[in-house]
């Protein structure tokens, strides 16, 4: 087991080039801009036609092995995060399989037969899973080598759906290894949270029984969702993750968060990390020491809420999940802090302790929509990158990146900015995937989303869908399998 220092060195995102602006959205569907803008974002991408997952993955990894000029043949892990698999057997080898297609046709040497391909399900939480389990297979058996993780997803509403402003399509791809470049990752000190709660957000088999799409012809997979519980659940999760990592650290809470350089977390729309992170914040003045309890009292009295049952009800370990069994789904677990956060909200405090650790990245986040799985990694880029180009000093500094995944369950991942991380930064090159985007029409957007067609379509993933078997032979069976082909002039998104 190795002792060095394991993280973060690369970064590289693809996004679909097709996107659609919020305002012109509200536009079509008579809904309110200033509520959309505030709450969801500005806009979101959509994955074009040929395009999946799996295409969207390889083609972040191509520009992450160009953009930090990786030897491919040291790689030894390649890990798939994503919640939108089109395939129930196999997963990050299929992303393998282009990769090294492209590899091969610009002569440079593959990623080798001894390379682990995992594939971590878990909603939106996938991807730091894949982080997680990469990091600890550069810690036990992977001295020497370097991991890939990539994470991908495409985010699907229906039409009319509370959902529908935050749909989203992209991948971001990461380098990890030992001594890192970018950020150091330390396991013994992360925070995690698990329990089962039903109905939050989930993909049954069910939903696909009575489709009957042409070979071809993307399935339509809108989850089932509940908006008010997932965003309890959300803010539970959350809780528990970080009062787990508390625990693990030890010390003061709340002086361990305002010593943080900037906070991540998973980001369905801009207003839910604005809300989770805010009662992480009163969750650690309740459960810190008298100073930190006597802050809370003050915000509390302005709340006109008692400050003793707000501790109480953040001590008291709610059940998530019996709202289900009472039919209270549209109640909060937290109704005072919920109340609280409201008021504190309004104060110079939120917006120090808060809204300042959420703001780096956040500009660029609103123009991207909901990834999924690579909402985090796409925020914790844009952040670094932005970072960087500002000329932000961050070396030595400590981040926080926070996940969840919907079913439900939380990561608390502290990271320590590496000495060297600009320059490793200043290559992610997020910005091009914003530059060119095709802006679609309401008519091209209802044809995109129902049936997976454009009559015209622009450069996007260097990877397509270039056919899907039809298992006509008797002898051999490809029955919805899809076969990619390499698309060497479409490298740059958008």
């Amino acid at each position: 087991m190795t002792t060095q220092a394991i993280g973060i060195s690369g970064i590289a995102a693809y996004l679909p080039p097709y996107r659609v602006n919020l305002q012109s959205w509200c536009d079509w569907t008579s809904e309110n801009w200033d509520k959309i803008r505030t709450v969801v974002g500005h806009s979101f991408r959509m994955r074009g036609p040929g395009e999946n997952v799996y295409t969207m993955s390889a083609t972040a990894i191509m520009r992450l092995i160009r953009q930090y000029d990786l030897d491919p043949s040291r790689i030894g892990f390649l890990a798939l995060g994503t919640e939108s698999s089109t395939d129930n057997s196999a997963g990050a080898v299929i992303v393998k399989g282009m990769v090294n297609q492209g590899l091969a046709a610009e002569g440079r040497p593959l990623l080798p037969r001894n390379c682990e391909v995992p594939e971590f399900k878990h909603a939106c939480l996938g991807g730091i899973y894949a982080i997680k389990n990469a990091l600890r297979y550069l810690a036990l058996d992977g001295g020497g080598k370097q991991a890939l993780v990539v994470s991908g997803d495409i985010a699907e509403y229906a039409r009319s759906s509370s959902g529908e402003p935050t749909q989203g399509a992209g991948a971001v791809a990461m380098l990890l290894e030992a001594e890192p470049t970018m950020l150091a990752i330390d396991l013994s000190r992360a925070g995690s949270a698990s329990d089962y709660r039903g109905p939050d957000f989930r993909k049954p088999f069910a939903r696909f029984a009575n489709q009957n799409a042409a070979i071809g012809t993307p399935l339509k997979d809108f989850p089932v969702f509940n908006g008010k519980y997932s965003t309890t659940c959300y803010v539970d999760a959350v809780l528990m993750a970080m009062e787990h990592m508390f625990q693990r650290r030890g010390g003061g809470r709340r002086a361990y968060l305002d010593t943080l350089g900037a906070v991540f977390m998973h980001r369905p729309y801009q207003r839910m990390p604005e809300t989770g992170y805010g009662m992480a914040y009163l969750y650690a003045l309740a459960t810190g020491d008298a100073v930190d309890q006597a802050v809370l009292g003050e915000h509390c009295r302005i709340a006109g809420v008692d400050p003793e049952a707000v501790i109480a009800e953040f001590c008291g370990r709610p059940s998530v999940f019996s709202l289900i069994a009472e039919t209270r789904v549209d109640d909060d677990v937290y109704p005072l802090a919920m109340q609280t956060l409201r008021s504190f909200r309004k104060s110079a405090m939120h917006a120090e302790a808060v809204e300042s650790r959420l703001e780096l990245g956040a500009a660029a986040m609103r123009d991207v929509g909901n990834l999924y799985s690579a909402a985090l990694p796409a925020w914790l880029a844009a952040g670094l990158e932005e970072a960087a180009r500002s000329n932000r000093e961050l070396a030595g500094s400590e981040l926080l990146a926070i996940g969840y995944g919907s079913g439900d369950a939380a990561e608390a991942m502290p990271m320590r900015v590496c000495p060297e991380w600009r320059e490793a930064a200043l290559r992610i090159h997020l910005d091009e995937s914003f530059t060119g985007a095709h802006d679609l029409g309401q008519e091209d957007y209802e044809c995109l989303h129902e049936s997976g067609h454009l009559h015209t379509t622009v450069a996007g993933s260097e990877f397509i869908i270039d056919r899907v078997g039809c298992g006509s032979r008797s002898d051999f069976d490809d029955l919805g399998i899809e076969y990619y082909r390499y698309v060497p002039q479409k490298r740059v998104a958008g």
